[in-house]
């Protein structure tokens, strides 16, 4: 027997025992305390294999959960997912998680307003494009990065590749001289156009001519880069994907109100943090990005497990491909080429970052289905982009 509270107890289960949770569920309207909370704790801590019903007891569906929480490897919900599903702080109650249906009316889900969306393929088919047989080079824009400095050229790389292989018709490189020959060795499709600082980014170059323009891959936080953002943002007219350092950059200085409406941020946790500020918990964070999309008019994609991309209308969805595999060094930058190639083909920018975030997920799931999740590399990602495209089509 297995003492819980004030001389209760629960009966002495077998190691190999399948536990399933179904004691509180979505109606569950305060924090689990007192005897319930003891129960549910002692539960956890059993060995065996532990499934909640819809939610495991004592998760909150759509806020933050602050009393005791069930602890399964697998929970079984209903007809749709939860929001609390898709918050990093609650991956350790619920486990993996998978929907199945019970029968409500698609009618009434369908009719049903809520600003959150789940990705999936269904949903990003629609928006991929078909070729024309007499298209030409020019009917897919030209591109600009401007990324990498000295001891991350590869970052520029990685960016270069990504972008070229989501389908643009022309890319520009502009990257610190130390990367020229590096680019048009490793890059041949690109052109690359050197800065005239050896090391690091220090000046914007030309921007007419260009459909979009990706910032940040590998640039460092050199002053005379930030003196280069800030005359990149007062030149800028087209569309912007800012990632990397290029958000720190923004992070220290006073540069967000010249950021044109409709570019694509793309912060980890960290970077969203430095831009926006501290959250106490993940729903706090979400709506936040709520917040920042709608005052910036830009696209805010917070990278993670299930990556939410915010409209500046306040829309919020979350994207249902990539594994932990992609948890990876160099990861970011490809999104980074896969969202600017995207932008450049005339893709508006809430397409553009809902299909590029799946594009690049589903491009990681292809990969592990050979490589597994241990030893998937970023490049690996940029390798799997025409077998994810095809895969859509």
């Amino acid at each position: 027997m297995t003492v819980v509270a004030d001389g209760d107890s629960l009966p002495t289960l077998p190691e190999k025992a399948i536990l399933v949770d179904a004691l509180f569920g979505s109606g569950l309207n305060r924090p689990v305390e007192g005897y319930w909370a003891a129960c549910i704790e002692a539960l956890s801590r059993h060995p065996g294999v532990k499934v909640s019903v819809d939610l495991p007891s004592g998760l909150f569906a759509d806020t933050h959960s602050s009393g005791t929480v069930f602890r399964a490897d697998f929970t079984c919900s209903f007809e749709l997912p939860k929001l609390a599903f898709f918050m990093p702080e609650n991956g350790p109650f619920t486990g993996e998680w998978e929907i199945v249906p019970i029968g409500l009316s698609p009618s009434f889900i369908d009719q049903a307003e809520t600003p959150y969306g789940y990705t999936r393929k269904e949903d990003v088919q629609p928006l991929l494009r078909r070729r024309n047989r007499f298209a030409h080079k020019g009917h897919f824009g030209h591109a600009l990065l401007v990324c990498g400095s000295y001891g991350m050229i590869g970052a520029a790389i990685l960016s270069s590749r990504a972008c070229l292989r989501s389908g643009v018709g022309l890319l520009t490189v502009h990257t610190p001289r130390c990367g020229y020959s590096i680019l048009q060795s490793t890059v041949p499709e690109a052109m690359a156009n050197p800065d005239r600082h050896e090391l690091h980014w220090t000046e914007s170059p030309s921007l007419q001519g260009y459909a979009a323009i990706g910032v940040g891959c590998g640039i460092g936080k050199q002053p005379a880069t930030l003196e280069a953002l800030r005359d990149l943002l007062k030149q800028a007219r087209q569309p912007l994907v800012l990632d990397a350092d290029a958000l720190n950059l923004l992070a220290a200085s006073d540069l967000l109100s010249l950021i044109p409406k409709g570019s694509i941020l793309t912060p980890h946790p960290k970077e969203f943090e430095r831009l926006f500020g501290p959250s106490s918990n993940d729903f706090e964070r979400l709506a936040l990005l709520r917040e920042k999309a709608k005052a910036l008019g830009c696209v805010l994609v917070l990278k993670g497990a299930f990556t939410a991309v915010g409209s500046p209308e306040g829309a919020i969805w979350f994207n249902g491909s990539g594994n932990p595999g992609m948890a990876t060094a160099g990861s970011g930058d490809v999104l980074t080429g896969i969202l600017t190639g995207l932008l450049a083909q005339g893709y508006a920018p809430w397409d553009a970052a809902r299909l590029g975030v799946f594009l690049h997920g589903l491009a990681g799931d292809l990969a592990a289905e050979r490589l597994g999740h241990d030893a998937l590399l970023a490049g690996d990602l940029v390798d799997c982009l025409g077998h994810a495209f095809q895969y859509l089509k």
